[in-house]
């Protein structure tokens, strides 16, 4: 073929579906061994007798894969910029080609002439590595406070309520817009906020092997040693960049939007938890345990959490949507991980200033978003529908 002719939409979308080739072979894997073995594997088994949970599992997973892969997959460099042409359409070859590199802007190019494929395929991985593990503190975070204000009541649920409340009360754009704006970086307030969001996964993990096993205490102390010594180098490097390793650490955008993520969610998961413990703690089986002599954070954790698994793994999707919709807002804004970030908010607001005349460099990340959520929120409706049925 003439590479200085413009690619037909039939051998774009061809030679897409070729860079996507691993991902396409990992979900057949999946799906394969799930549907094979899912009366084995509990909720996640369950998931797929449910057409709405099988289709938000296959979105969500072909993104994750894409993450995975996306070295594999790009064809370019994500934020170098290649030849003279400003946003040209897809399909179109590069001039002076060199050996090895790739002939064509698939999905085109910006006014920068960075490539739109790579970059979105690129910003996936960037969504998926921020989203999760923030959505993944902030429920720890939200755990560990909403059990015993549940549990215990009084003053303690009146102190804390009060404060989540007080992070409610306040717009949530604007509140991101506030963390992660580089000004308030030189003032520390990330840190500091990071210091204190970030130990409670050392706390919850302490107290739980310790609730657990508080009969055993050969066993208590080699899990809470072993989650110490971890737990407090992962800390460390987070937090304060403090890792002599360099194993842990954090560069200072992504900590604001980290902390920014962890410090909004966490009040609305402390409000979710603490509403289902002050439900659950009167059921037949909190007695028992009580009965048996059982200690408040043993039953909490053991005998409440486990049986509140099922509408806090739904809101866990849900809420990891949200942030990729948070994320997706803070780059449009500019206020993303870097300036030249191929996260998929950034790309869209490179996109949309010429977006009366090219639609490609707007529209393609705006899709991938889309489509990311949507598979979250299908893949909630699916595990809520599955849950309701246990």
């Amino acid at each position: 073929m003439d590479e200085t002719t413009l690619l037909s939409w039939g051998q774009i979308i061809a030679r897409i579906a070729t860079q996507f080739l691993p991902v396409w072979i990992a979900l057949i894997l999946t799906f394969a061994i799930s549907i094979r073995y899912k009366r084995r594997l509990g909720l996640y088994g369950k998931l797929f007798d449910s057409p709405v949970g099988m289709v938000g599992f296959l979105l969500v997973m072909f993104w994750v894969y894409t993450a995975i892969f996306a070295d594999m997959i790009i064809t370019m460099d994500p934020i170098a910029q290649f030849g003279r042409v400003k946003n040209p359409p897809p399909g179109t070859p590069l001039k002076d080609v060199v050996e090895g590199q790739y002939a064509y802007f698939l999905l085109g190019a910006d006014h920068l002439a960075r490539d739109v494929f790579s970059r979105v395929v690129m910003g996936a991985r960037r969504v998926l590595t921020i989203a999760p593990a923030a959505t993944t503190f902030a429920f720890i975070m939200g755990v560990t406070l909403g059990l015993p204000a549940g549990y215990f009541g009084g003053k303690l649920d009146t102190v804390l309520s009060f404060l989540a409340n007080l992070v409610l009360a306040f717009p949530v754009i604007l509140l991101f817009y506030l963390l992660v704006t580089p000004e308030i970086r030189n003032t520390g307030i990330p840190v500091v906020l990071a210091a204190v969001l970030f130990i409670f996964p050392v706390i919850f993990f302490c107290t739980l092997f310790n609730a657990r096993f508080f009969t055993n205490p050969p066993k208590r102390n080699l899990y809470v040693g072993i989650t110490l010594a971890i737990g407090l180098w992962a800390y460390a490097g987070l937090a304060f960049n403090a890792d002599p390793l360099g194993v842990w650490s954090m560069d200072p955008n992504l900590l604001n939007v980290f902390v920014s993520v962890v410090f909004v969610n966490s009040p609305t998961v402390f409000r979710i938890v603490r509403g289902i413990v002050l439900d659950l703690k009167a059921r037949d089986y909190v007695a028992a345990g009580q009965t048996r002599g059982e200690g408040p954070w043993y039953i909490m954790l053991w005998e409440i959490l486990p049986n509140a698994r099922g509408p806090l793994i739904v809101d866990f999707c849900l809420r990891i949507g949200y942030t990729t919709i948070l994320l997706g807002t803070l780059g449009f804004f500019g206020l993303g991980v870097s300036p030249e970030s191929p996260d998929w908010g950034s790309t869209i607001d490179d996109g949309r200033k010429l977006l009366s005349l090219y639609l490609h460099p707007a529209i393609t990340p705006a899709l991938a978003l889309m489509s990311l959520v949507l598979g979250l929120n299908l893949l909630a409706d699916g595990l809520r529908e599955e849950s309701l049925k246990d």
